[in-house]
């Protein structure tokens, strides 16, 4: 049962989140911070030498295929680099080849065999894991290891993954991004979504007011917006126990059923519609979008008239109109909207943690 008076009591949201998650979740920009700087004493500026063949990026259970995703999309389609994701090595793997990887899971022994295999033949290996454990001895001496510093929970470490990936293609020169004016975003993103401040100014928790109690449809509106809808969808599973149907947009038009039920939904006037008179009525459209060019603009418009009681997800016109910051910031978003929604659902020691328990 979703408890959300929560949301607008401060003190109670203390009290549950004993955990402390909604300040951890606040950290992005810090970890951003920790990350680059890390990256300056690894030294990232050989990686510049010479085009590499390929770049490799692992995406290993958690946030990783989130921030492969849109380290993909950020690259965009005339990357002069082909740029590959894949949970493991493949067979071609080489000297001539960058690969980067980010793992909260020590242990993960497909990852560790995956950095040796590369290390062993000569690529450039950049992990983003902790510094102990199987996976970062498979790189010892010859990966770049940039752990985290800013301690996280796993599900909490996108921004940290996304700094290295970030730092790793910078220094290929596939994708130009300021780190401090990054670190900055996310800062002010979570003072935006500060528990004192009440929901109807708040983005995360109206957010995860919008979310509760419909099954989200997670669209995105481009490839940037589709993966941070990838990541928001890993969020909500991992902090509100809240299963999402992500695609892209184009692809959510072909599958026709489901749009169709979708777009026979309003976004208020069909909150108490009978889903058996309507098998839309349990359904919310969020049409993520990171829009930061007139081709987004144009297609954000195209969404929002083909779908009128669609919920529109952007960061908002205080984001300037740079890709890195308006999709890092609204991934960081759907952290913190995560987080406060399983606070007040129960999924995370909430209020309704007791009788969610005992089931």
């Amino acid at each position: 049962m979703l408890d959300d008076s929560l949301f607008d009591d401060p003190a109670r949201l203390v009290d549950a989140d004993s955990g402390g998650l909604l300040r951890l979740a606040a950290l992005s920009g810090a970890q951003v911070r920790a990350a680059t700087e890390t990256a300056t004493e690894v030294g990232m500026d050989d990686l510049a030498d010479g085009r590499p063949r390929a770049v490799v990026l692992l995406a290993r259970p958690g946030v990783g295929p989130g921030v492969c995703r849109l380290l993909t999309a950020l690259a965009g389609p005339r990357c002069p680099v082909p740029v590959v994701v894949t949970d493991t090595v493949p067979a071609w793997i080489g000297a001539l080849d960058v690969v980067f990887a980010h793992s909260d899971d020590v242990g993960d022994a497909v990852l560790a065999e995956s950095v040796s295999t590369a290390c062993r033949r000569g690529a450039t290996v950049v992990l983003a894991v902790p510094p102990d454990g199987p996976v970062a001895a498979a790189g010892a001496g010859r990966a770049k290891v940039l752990p985290p510093r800013i301690p996280v929970p796993p599900a909490l470490s996108f921004a940290h993954a996304l700094a290295v990936g970030l730092s790793t293609f910078g220094a290929l020169d596939l994708v130009r991004f300021d780190a401090d004016q990054l670190a900055d975003e996310l800062d002010k993103e979570a003072e935006r979504a500060h528990p004192n401040h009440e929901t109807l100014t708040n983005p995360a928790k109206s957010l995860a007011m919008r979310l509760a109690d419909r099954a989200p449809l997670l669209w995105g509106l481009d490839p940037v917006s589709t993966a941070v809808a990838v990541h928001g969808a890993f969020a909500l599973g991992a902090h509100a126990a809240t299963p999402c149907h992500v695609a892209d947009y184009q692809q959510a038009v072909a599958e026709r059923a489901l749009h169709r039920a979708a777009a026979s939904v309003g976004s208020e006037a069909d909150l108490f519609a009978d889903p058996e008179d309507n098998p839309g009525a349990a359904l919310r459209v969020f049409l993520v979008s990171a829009r930061y060019d007139a081709q987004g603009e144009a297609q954000e418009r195209g969404a929002v008239r083909d779908l009128p009681g669609a919920d529109l997800v952007s960061p908002g016109e205080s984001v300037r109109d740079d890709a890195v910051l308006r999709s890092a910031a609204l991934a960081a978003r759907f952290d913190l909207a995560a987080v406060y929604l399983g606070l007040a659902a129960g999924t995370l020691n909430g209020p309704g943690w007791p009788a969610l328990a005992m089931h």
